[in-house]
């Protein structure tokens, strides 16, 4: 069966999250339904990073087994055809050897979390980024982020239901930017790249930080929480809406 390689963006209002549940509208599910309308046969689509409901992706990744050869503009343009009216969209598709896997190949994931700073309720930008209301020290929040590279115990940042086997992972890049916009929002934007992360680690680090930056926690707080792995150190974990998965890279591309 020929395997392909699909890139993909999604608004992750809607869905349960990626992977396929009993109840509600899944990216996962979508896709499937959308590939057995023109595939007799079409295997399980695996994804690259499992997103949570109401995170969003402009560069997931993922791979399918069908049952025949696709031309790759064909293949994408019947997925988007049959993916109507679902926020989701095939941004291309390849035809890749039969050992290439989403998930298992992938060498490293990029996450985008956004913080808008504004009184006004969000009206374009509803359901896209976390909305404060209050200011932050945004030079305190980016020399905390700092305290996150490298290999740490992350099991402090970890959800309760994390099926991880091991809590410890390695943080590549944690970078802080902020910029003014012309309407008056300040915008917070924290970038972290990492090969894999733990169920909830970058909204929980992110709501960490949004704690230090209010001025509610010292520093100290996140040190000890990356050294001790005791959950009550952790900030709130950080609302979903803000989060995109924006890119993965495979061994090929890195090097």
């Amino acid at each position: 069966m020929p395997r392909y390689k699909l890139t993909l963006e999604y608004h992750g209002a809607p869905f349960v999250g990626w992977q396929r549940q009993r109840e509600g509208v899944s990216v996962q599910g979508c896709l499937e339904d959308a590939l057995a309308h023109f595939d007799p046969a079409p295997g399980p689509v695996q994804g690259a990073g499992r997103t949570d409901a109401g995170v969003h992706a402009t560069g997931q990744v993922a791979h399918v087994d069908l049952a025949r050869a696709w031309a790759p503009f064909r293949l994408t343009e019947a997925l988007n055809a049959h993916l109507r009216p679902h926020p989701i969209a095939v941004l291309g598709a390849e035809a890749v050897p039969e050992t290439f896997h989403a998930r298992f190949d992938a060498r490293l994931r990029t996450y985008r979390y956004r913080i808008l700073i504004r009184r006004a309720p969000l009206a374009l930008e509803a359901g896209l980024a976390w909305q404060v209301r209050h200011p932050l020290d945004v030079a305190a929040m980016a020399a905390a982020a700092r305290h996150f590279e490298g290999h740490h115990d992350f099991s402090a940042f970890r959800a309760a239901q994390c099926q991880a086997a091991s809590a410890f992972k390695t943080l590549d890049r944690f970078v802080t930017a902020e910029k003014n916009h012309p309407n008056g929002d300040h915008e917070v934007v924290f970038e972290i790249e990492a090969r894999s992360f733990l169920h909830n680690q970058v909204r929980s680090m992110v709501g960490t930080l949004e704690r230090i930056g209010a001025g509610k926690y010292p520093v100290n707080r996140l040190i000890q929480a990356l050294k001790s792995g005791e959950r009550r150190l952790c900030g709130p974990v950080a609302p979903p809406q803000g989060l995109t998965l924006t890119n993965v890279q495979y061994i090929s591309e890195i090097l």
